[in-house]
């Protein structure tokens, strides 16, 4: 089963609420990937690409917006529909690998087929043709707790394959892997095109830009999530965001203290009516530090606007000015 008009992302929007505020992680968000090719999902952690691959697998389903596979509009399928769909349409290949520990490669691999009514002969041998095919016809009989890393993932792809699915979905497939496992990975990744089918990788891997014939760039989490003021509640040691992160808020501490840090190193600790995170979203400038929770926090976070409105612009001015006299 080839697909002939590719997938399409139509205005996507995923919201749900955390800490008492909304969180946008997907909003408003749009794509088209061509059939028969493979496409990059890229970007930082916490962007959205895990939650558009679960929109795509049909497990998630999104607060509004449509995707369609082919000529099949997921987001308007039934329950029953989406079952079908997630057994006949897509594949999905897990970060965690999600294989069942007490069961051989060969065994994980026939679950999705014995689940569809494959007979157990006629199970047995597709996936060891599909173990063959990953370069793994050897490891059969192992049990995932004697395989690498990498062979692992091989297995979780070929289980992914198990019912022929014109679209694979993998989530992150190269997280800690070592170099020669990537290598292995991103070639069988590669290939999987050539048989007709959509393969699209959600990573944050550079290494993946040469095999990519689609990249699409995703913001990262609450990019779009303009709300001129939110709380943010949290616990110890958890991170409000990290070096890197693309920042459209800045932040008043109301209690607690958050520790802002650079290649480790401790800068600053923001305790209780300071504010900081100003440069990233005024300028358009990645995060430069880390910022984590030393305790129990409670924060504002404000847009620009949304702190222009809440302090005057002097404020916002005399916020600048620290990094000018420096």
């Amino acid at each position: 089963m080839a697909l002939h008009q590719g997938v399409t992302i139509d205005d996507i929007v995923v919201e749900y609420h955390r800490g008492g505020y909304p969180i946008r992680p997907l909003d408003g968000f749009a794509a088209h990937v061509e059939p028969g090719n493979l496409a990059l999902l890229l970007g930082p952690s916490g962007c959205g690409k895990t939650t558009l691959l679960s929109c795509l697998a049909g497990i998630q389903e999104p607060t509004s917006g449509h995707i369609l596979v082919d000529d099949l509009d997921v987001t308007s399928m039934s329950p029953g529909q989406l079952t079908d769909y997630r057994r006949n349409t897509v594949g999905v290949v897990f970060q965690a690998f999600n294989l069942v520990p007490s069961l051989t490669a060969r065994e994980n691999v026939m679950v999705p087929l014995r689940a569809a009514g494959v007979a157990k002969r006629e199970a047995a041998a597709r996936a060891d043709l599909l173990l063959h095919d990953v370069a793994l016809g050897d490891r059969g009989g192992h049990r995932p707790g004697s395989l690498s890393g990498g062979q692992m993932q091989r297995v979780a792809i070929a289980r992914a394959l198990a019912l022929d699915p014109p679209l694979v979905l993998a989530d992150e497939p190269t997280a800690n892997l070592d170099h020669v496992q990537v290598e292995t990975v991103l070639r069988i990744l590669r290939g999987l095109t050539a048989r007709g089918r959509t393969v699209i990788v959600s990573t944050h891997d550079s290494r993946l830009l040469p095999l990519a014939d689609q990249v699409i760039e995703m913001s990262p989490e609450h990019a779009h999530d303009m709300t001129p003021m939110i709380v943010v509640n949290l616990d110890p040691g958890e991170e409000l965001f990290d070096e890197g992160d693309e920042g459209t808020r800045l932040y008043r501490v109301d209690d607690g203290a958050i520790e802002l840090t650079r290649g480790g190193e401790l800068l600053h600790t923001a305790r209780v009516g300071e504010v900081f995170g100003e440069m990233a979203p005024l300028f358009n400038l990645p995060r430069s530090a880390r910022a984590v929770a030393a305790q129990h926090s409670t924060l504002t976070g404000y847009t620009v606007d949304g702190f222009t409105e809440q302090f005057g612009g002097e404020e916002l001015r005399r916020l600048v000015s620290r990094f000018e006299e420096d």
